[in-house]
């Protein structure tokens, strides 16, 4: 997209959601920012959670990047989310300098993308200090690909086996999975196998179009929905869900409102928190404005919103994300 999010914000008209969220500013710094249990993890996290990534790191300046995280978790925010990948640890250490002071207060999560068991251990031995606490509340297994991918976690001696034995040593307290790139993958490795939360992506671009019968239309490059293949799994499995790409990586920018294109995530059924970069102070307080006055999306809303941004929008962002690297150079 040529507009970026921010600007998009500050230019553009997003509508009565918009206006709602906005409405008594002074006050609205003082309202609690809502929380969900994250499956059967039984914890409390903020609906909104701060991820650590690329738009973390456009913070050149790291005392600017330490100040801004303590200003999000200053705003109620409990979950953050990072990665070794994020920077080859860099995003790690920088988590780790607030983590000294502020760890009791934190759902903290980083994600491995190295599938052999021993290799990971390392990383993770080096995470540990870069975050500056002896127990992770979580560590995703990072960015699921393809069937092939999924028997290399799953191999003995791969990262699925260290991440198990590390939370029977308490040393992590839950194991997840990220996935943005195929729906039938993720399906598949929840089914099967024992994690506790599962990160997607989740918005209202990528559910699907529907013909005039109300089927789907059949596209040979659109590939099924995490929405109606993977969420429904971890709903039964009572995993914790947090949706992701709530915006495409501003490719859905002018096209919805911030505020519905978050609703409707927040609305989709299981799902505890969603998780957001967020690259500049002014973001974070309209992302934190906009958590804080959530309320839920009827259905036929919901709907609407999926049926208009699908047609234009699913078929380009399912070829992106089949391809798009969730990382960080160092």
């Amino acid at each position: 997209m040529s507009i970026s999010r921010r600007r998009f914000l500050e230019t553009a008209s997003a509508g009565a959601l918009v206006a709602t969220a906005f409405a008594g500013e002074s006050n609205e710094l003082k309202t609690p920012l809502p929380t969900r249990v994250l499956g059967r993890t039984g914890v409390r996290v903020s609906i909104l959670a701060i991820g650590a990534g690329s738009r973390f790191l456009s913070f050149t300046d790291e005392d600017k990047a330490i100040g801004a995280l303590n200003h999000a978790l200053d705003l109620g925010i409990t979950y953050i989310d990072t990665a070794y990948a994020y920077g080859a640890g860099k995003s790690e250490e920088r988590v780790g300098m607030v983590m000294k002071t502020r760890r009791n207060s934190v759902f903290l999560s980083t994600k491995m993308a190295e599938r052999n068991g021993d290799k990971a251990m390392k990383i993770i031995e080096g995470s540990l200090k870069r975050l500056q606490t002896t127990q992770l509340d979580m560590i995703h297994i990072h960015s699921l690909t393809s069937e092939a991918d999924l028997e290399q976690i799953e191999a003995k001696g791969g990262i699925l086996e260290t991440l198990l034995k590390l939370r029977d040593q308490k040393v992590i307290r839950f194991v997840g999975i990220t996935c943005h790139t195929d729906p039938t993958v993720l399906k598949t490795a929840l089914e099967r196998n024992d994690f506790d939360c599962t990160q997607m992506a989740l918005n209202a671009a990528l559910v699907g179009m529907k013909g005039a019968t109300g089927g789907m239309v059949i596209n040979p490059d659109m590939k099924p929905s995490f929405e109606s293949i993977a969420l429904p799994v971890a709903r039964k499995k009572n995993l914790g869900v947090i949706a992701m790409k709530l915006f495409a990586a501003d490719g859905l920018t002018g096209q919805a409102p911030a505020a519905k294109l978050m609703y409707y995530s927040l609305s989709l059924p299981g799902v505890s928190s969603c998780v957001v970069g967020m690259p500049t102070l002014e973001l974070m307080d309209e992302n934190v404005k906009l958590a804080k006055a959530f309320q839920k999306m009827p259905q036929a809303e919901m709907e609407q919103l999926a049926n208009a941004l699908s047609s234009k929008n699913k078929v380009a962002l399912d070829r992106y994300f089949r391809q798009h690297v969730d990382e960080y150079p160092a």
